[in-house]
Order: structure tokens, then C-alpha cells, then sequence
């Protein structure tokens, strides 16, 4: 059966619906294969919680604007909400649901005690000073007060916010309860109880991702990475560091090529300087939708949901995708992919690494501890690599994709976990 969540208003296609409507279909087809009844189904669609704020914004001239804010906690059956904060202009209630949804499957699969939750603003960050973000990002905490704190939903970094609006949160959260607490978000500065590992374990989980679908030596493997930004530019490092050959990249600017592998450390640079890929004089200008087309053994999309479609799937000539980005391939997509044969490493286990060290930081916090880099490393090592040989195992004795047999294992812990716990009252 199809899994439809209720409604009052109608259904637009935009980005966000899309994103929605790929992670339902997702979970119908993990429930079908676990043989769920329609209620536990219709319970597993649905948000616990879905909430809706304006966000009034002071600017520098004195003008108000008003923008919208959302925070969904998709499932608490597993423990606390966890899931990141972003401002991005295209975020809507349906993306924050479908996000919300994708991390409480991506929790329950590699093993950690969380349930999925998201936020979002929608606004550019780019379009507003320091002075703005911060008044915008403390409102808002302000507005999902109720919903938030350490053993309740805890926000993380995501696409337009960083460690910045992290400590932001956290210091509008403590003043509010009158003492510090470190606990009701990860992904903060190290001054104010971040972990060692946070800021590139989101890319370091799809290193280790693509590294174990690879199977033999990466030396030579050519890598192609659409969207070089938090994760992209830094999986394309961690690649290029193991002996993957990183031979084009894209972001909002444009795309680079270059036959002979691309001097990661030094785009970075550039990047950094110029604000964008566009004209780095050390590498060819490349069209971004032909990124997708390049004969290269990997492909990793890391930018925004939707990437791959229907319509560029069948021009997609690498064998192995590693989903650094949430959603970026549609399940029309999918269906082409999996005939050509590719094999795709699914979003909730490719990009795993982020809530994994996310709960890392948390359970230091909560117990004013803290590990070593190295530490830090070798758990999200284990957890990446055991999630991977599940996954990959399941795969093998069901005839699944690796994305079915990802959702079959963390819907399935998830609705153990509902039936266990039973329905109160």
C-alpha cells in the first residue's frame, strides 16, 4: 500500500514535496518487505511533532522581516530527537519532514540511541550580516523552546549553519535555564564542549563508505563529487588522501575537471578565497550537469536532495554512488540505477558519520568526559564498517538494493521499538 501522511492544505511540487514523497516511498517498500500492518505503517509516516514559527528578523537599517521556521521530531521511540538545523531559502515544512524521517531510519541503522528530528529556517544566510544570522538564529530558538534540550531533541550543523550558530543555540537555550548545558546541541566549538572529529565526520563517514564498497585498493579509483561544500570538499579530500583520483567537482558556482586528478588542498584553497569553483585557473571549466555523465568509477553526490532523476540517471556512467547529500537520487531514479547495474551506498548509511560523532560529542557532554581524535576515529570507524557489512549482507541474501536493505533494518529497529514499548494509553 502507498503510506499517505494527513494534510489540511494541498499538496505542491516543490523541492521539499518531492523529498517527502521519496522518503515515503521508501518506507512503504521497507514495510512491505517487513510485513507491517497498515496501522504501524500509517504511525511510522507520521511526525511525532511538526512545528511552525515566524521568525521576526531585525536587519542593520532598521527594516522587520518576517521568515518561516520549522522543527519536526519525527520518532522518539529509540530515545532522544536528533537532527541538524539549517537556513536555506527553498526549506519547507515537507523537506524538514522528510529529513526528520530520513534520520530516524539512519539512527536506528547504525545503532545509536536517537530518534530522527530536523530544522529549518527558510532565508539565505549569505544574504544577512553576523549581527542578523545571530539575532534570527537565537529568535528562532527562542520560538522551538519547548522542544528542545538534551534529553529531547538535540540540533546539530547543516546545510547554511556551522559551529557559530551552534554555540548560538546553545548560549540562548543555557540563559534560559539559568546554567550552562553543553548537551542540547552538537556540532559546537571545542571551547564550548564540541568533540574532536565533529567538524569532518559527516565526509569521513563517506570515505569510509566508499572505501568499503570499493573493496580492493582505492589507488587510481577516479572519484566525481557534486557539490563541493561541508561535506563534498572535505570527502573529496579524505578521498584524494587515501589514493582516489578526485577528477571534477561542482558547487552553486560552476564545475572543474581535470583528467590527471585535481589538487584538492589547493581548491580548497581557492574556494575559500574566490568563494566558489568558478574560474580556478588550474583545472578545466566543466558544464555542473555534466558532472553527472563523466566516466568515473564514483560518483558522490553531497550537495542538496534531487540531484539524480529520471531524466540525467541513464547518462550516469559510474558504477558505484556514494550519497554524501540526504535524498539526492529519486526513487524513479533508483529503479534506473539499479537496472544499469549501478550500486548506490544510500544516504542514511553513506552519511551516517555526522550523527554518529554528533552522538559522540553528546554522550561526552553529558558526562563531562571527553575522547581523543583517535578515539573519536576508531568509533565511527566500527559503527560506519559494521552498518556497511550489515547492510551489504542483508542486501545479498534478500536479491535488495543496498538502499532496501538500509531500510529494512533501521524501519525495522524502529518499529520493534514501537511494538515493544506498545501505545499508551
Amino acid at each position: 500500500m502507498s503510506i499517505m501522511v494527513p494534510s489540511t492544505t494541498p499538496a505542491l511540487i516543490t523541492p521539499g514535496r518531492q523529498a517527502l514523497d521519496s522518503a515515503l516511498h521508501q518506507l512503504a517498500q521497507a514495510a512491505e518487505h517487513l510485513g507491517l500492518d497498515d496501522g504501524l505503517r500509517t504511525m511510522l509516516a507520521t511526525p511525532r511533532r511538526s512545528l511552525t514559527v515566524s521568525v521576526p528578523v531585525r536587519r542593520e537599517d532598521g527594516r522587520l522581516d518576517v521568515v518561516q521556521g520549522y522543527r519536526v521530531q519525527h520518532n522518539v521511540s529509540r530515545g532522544p530527537a536528533k537532527g541538524g538545523l539549517r537556513f536555506h531559502p527553498s526549506t519547507d515544512i515537507h523537506e524538514v519532514t522528510a529529513l526528520a524521517m530520513w534520520m530516524t531510519w539512519k539512527c536506528a541503522l547504525v545503532g545509536i540511541p536517537y530518534g530522527g528530528a530536523k530544522g529549518g529556517v527558510a532565508v539565505d544566510p549569505a544574504g544577512l550580516t553576523t549581527r542578523e544570522l545571530e539575532r534570527l538564529t537565537r529568535r528562532y530558538v527562542n520560538e522551538i523552546l519547548p522542544l528542545i534540550g538534551p534529553e529531547k531533541d538535540i540540533p546539530a550543523p547543516d546545510v547554511g549553519t556551522d559551529e557559530q550558530t551552534m554555540a548560538w543555540v546553545m548560549d540562548t537555550y543555557s540563559v534560559n535555564a539559568g546554567y550552562s548545558v553543553p548537551g542540547v546541541v552538537t556540532g559546537k566549538p571545542m571551547t564550548l564542549g564540541g568533540s574532536l572529529g565533529r567538524a569532518g565526520a559527516t565526509s569521513r563517514g563517506v570515505q569510509i563508505a566508499a572505501l568499503a564498497a570499493l573493496g580492493g585498493s582505492p589507488e587510481g579509483v577516479t572519484v566525481a563529487v557534486q557539490g563541493f561544500g561541508k561535506v563534498g570538499a572535505l570527502a573529496a579530500q579524505y578521498l584524494s588522501d587515501a589514493g582516489c583520483k578526485v577528477v571534477a567537482v561542482s558547487d552553486v558556482t560552476g564545475a572543474v575537471y581535470a583528467g590527471s586528478g585535481l589538487d584538492i588542498a589547493r581548491l580548497r584553497a581557492w574556494v575559500a578565497e574566490e568563494g566558489g569553483v568558478h574560474g580556478y585557473r588550474h583545472a578545466d571549466a566543466l558544464a555542473r550537469d555534466d558532472l553527472f555523465e563523466l566516466d568515473v568509477d564514483v560518483l558522490v553526490p553531497a550537495a542538496l536532495e534531487g540531484a539524480i532523476t529520471e531524466a540525467n540517471a541513464p547518462r550516469i556512467r559510474a558504477r558505484l554512488i556514494v550519497e554524501g547529500a540526504n535524498g539526492p537520487t529519486t526513487p524513479q531514479a533508483d529503479e534506473i540505477l539499479a537496472a544499469s547495474g549501478t550500486t548506490v551506498v544510500p544516504d542514511i548509511l553513506a552519511n551516517a558519520g555526522g550523527v554518529i560523532v554528533s552522538y559522540l560529542e553528546w554522550v561526552q557532554n553529558m558526562q563531562a568526559y571527553s575522547w581523543s581524535s583517535g578515539e573519536v576515529e576508531l568509533k565511527l570507524r566500527d559503527l560506519m564498517q559494521g552498518a556497511y557489512s550489515e547492510v551489504k549482507s542483508l542486501a545479498a541474501e534478500r536479491g535488495l538494493t543496498l538502499r532496501q536493505a538500509a531500510h529494512v533494518i533501521g524501519v525495522g529497529r524502529v518499529a520493534d521499538a514501537h511494538q515493544m514499548r506498545g501505545l499508551y494509553p
